[in-house]
C-alpha cells in the first residue's frame, strides 16, 4: 500500500514537472514569436527614419513595447535567456575580431588606454561626489558603466558611412576596443565574488585555458593534412566547419568564464582577439556569414530583451537622472577622449577639431557594458532597480544621441571650415 503511494506521489510529481516544462516551452516560444516581429520590424523603422535611429536603439525601444512596463507580451523565460546570452556573446565576439594586437601595442594603444584608465578615474571621482555614502564597489559600478564604448554597435554605424578604414575609423576603433576590455578586466577582478588575489589567480588560469585554445587546434591543422583538408572542403558546403569552430571557439570561453565565475563577455571577447589570429588569411568569407549568423538574429534578442528589462516608469519618473547620467558619459568619457586628443600627441593622426569632436562623441556611446555592469550590480544588491533601469536608458540614449550629433555635427564643422579656406 505504501509502495503504491509513492508510486502515485512520483508519478504526480513528474506528471507536474512535465507541465511545468510543457508551459515553460509554451511561454518561451510565445515570447521568440514577440521578440522575432521585432527584430523584423527594426529595419523598416530603421529605414523608414532614413537611417537617422541606430537599428539598437530601434530594438531597445521595441523592447520596452513588447516588455514587463509595457504590453508584457514576452519575458525571458524558457529558454529565451540562452540566446539573449549567445547574442552577448557574439556580439564581443564580432568587437574583439576586430582589434588588431598590433594597434594595441602601438603608440596609439597605449594611450587609448592611458585615456582609458584618466576616465576611469574621473569617473570614480564624480560617483564618489554625486552619491552620498556611497560604497567602493557603487562608485566602482557607475564609473565603469559612464566610461565604456559600444564598440560593437558603433562597428556598423562607422562601416555605413564609410568610416572604417579612415584615421577617425581606426581611432574609434582604438579607443572603443579599451573602453571594452578595460571594463570587462575591471569588472572580473574588482567586482567579483572572490578575494582580489583569487580572482587574479582564476583570471590567471582563464589565460592558460585560452592560451591552450589557441595554440592546440593551429598545431592539430599544421600537423595533420588531412584535417586542414578537411576543414577547407567543408566550409563552403552543408557542413560549414568554420562557423561550427567559430561557435565551438565562443562557447568553450563563455563557458569557462561562467564555471570559474567570471562575466562571459570575457570569454567572449577573448573568443574574438583568438578568431582573429587563427582565422586563414584566405577566408575572409567567415567574417561576412558571421555578421549575417550573429545580426540576423541572437545579437537583436540581447538588444530587445535589454529593451524588456528597462522599467519605463522608473524612467518617466526620473528625466533629471537620466539627464545627469547622459551628461556624466559625455563630460567623463567624451570630454577626457577629447582632451587627450585635444592637448596631446596620441598617434591617432587625428588634426581637425570635426575630427576630435567626432572621435570624443562616438568613444563615448556605451550601452553593451552599461547592461552588464548594471546586471551585476542588481544581483549583488549595489544598485536600485530604478537606478539601473536609469541607468541602461541613458545608455540607449547616447548610443541614439551621439553618433547622430557627431555625424551631422562633423558634417558641419567640415563646410564651416571649407568656407574659412
Amino acid at each position: 500500500m505504501i509502495a503504491h503511494l509513492a508510486s502515485a506521489s512520483a508519478a504526480s510529481a513528474s506528471s507536474a514537472s512535465s507541465a511545468s516544462s510543457a508551459d515553460e516551452l509554451t511561454t518561451g516560444m510565445v515570447s521568440l514569436f514577440w521578440i522575432a516581429c521585432v527584430v523584423a520590424l527594426s529595419p523598416l523603422v530603421v529605414r523608414a527614419a532614413r537611417g537617422l535611429i541606430p537599428d539598437v536603439v530601434v530594438l531597445l525601444v521595441l523592447g520596452c513595447a513588447i516588455g514587463a512596463s509595457g504590453l508584457d507580451l514576452a519575458s525571458t523565460d524558457g529558454g529565451v535567456q540562452l540566446i539573449r546570452e549567445l547574442g552577448l556573446g557574439l556580439l564581443f565576439l564580432i568587437a574583439g575580431s576586430e582589434v588588431d594586437p598590433a594597434t594595441l601595442r602601438s603608440a596609439q594603444g597605449r594611450h587609448a588606454a592611458v585615456t582609458w584608465v584618466l576616465c576611469l578615474l574621473v569617473g570614480f571621482g564624480v560617483a564618489w561626489i554625486a552619491i552620498p555614502d556611497a560604497t567602493f564597489q557603487v562608485a566602482l559600478v557607475l564609473a565603469i558603466a559612464i566610461t565604456s564604448t559600444a564598440l560593437g554597435a558603433i562597428l556598423p554605424i562607422l562601416q555605413d558611412l564609410g568610416l572604417g578604414a579612415t584615421k577617425l575609423g581606426r581611432a574609434v576603433l582604438t579607443h572603443g576596443a579599451m573602453g571594452e576590455l578595460g571594463p570587462i578586466l575591471v569588472m572580473a577582478v574588482l567586482l567579483g565574488s572572490r578575494s582580489t588575489v583569487a580572482t587574479l589567480a582564476v583570471l590567471l588560469l582563464f589565460v592558460v585555458i585560452a592560451v591552450v585554445v589557441t595554440v592546440v587546434p593551429r598545431a592539430l591543422v599544421l600537423r595533420l593534412p588531412g584535417l586542414r583538408g578537411a576543414l577547407v572542403h567543408g566550409m563552403h558546403g552543408t557542413g560549414q566547419t568554420g562557423m561550427r569552430a567559430i561557435f565551438l571557439l565562443l562557447l568553450a570561453l563563455m563557458a569557462a568564464a561562467a564555471v570559474f565565475e567570471l562575466d562571459v563577455v570575457l570569454g567572449a571577447f577573448a573568443a574574438g582577439f583568438i578568431l582573429r589570429e587563427l582565422q586563414p588569411a584566405d577566408a575572409h568569407f567567415l567574417d561576412e556569414r558571421l555578421q549575417i549568423v550573429a545580426w540576423s538574429f541572437p545579437v537583436p534578442v540581447f538588444f530587445v530583451t535589454s529593451g524588456m528589462s528597462i522599467d519605463i516608469d522608473a524612467v518617466i519618473e526620473q528625466p533629471g537622472l537620466v539627464a545627469a547620467f547622459v551628461t556624466m558619459i559625455v563630460v567623463v568619457r567624451g570630454g577626457v577622449v577629447w582632451l587627450r586628443e585635444r592637448y596631446g600627441d596620441t598617434g591617432s593622426g587625428l588634426t581637425t577639431r570635426s575630427e576630435r569632436y567626432q572621435l570624443a562623441l562616438y568613444s563615448a556611446a556605451g550601452l553593451p557594458i552599461i547592461v552588464a555592469v548594471t546586471e551585476l550590480a542588481r544581483s549583488r544588491d549595489l544598485m536600485p532597480e530604478d537606478v539601473a533601469a536609469t541607468l541602461v536608458a541613458a545608455g540607449a540614449l547616447t548610443l541614439l544621441l551621439f553618433p547622430l550629433l557627431a555625424r551631422f555635427g562633423g558634417q558641419r564643422r567640415e563646410r564651416l571650415a571649407a568656407r574659412q579656406v
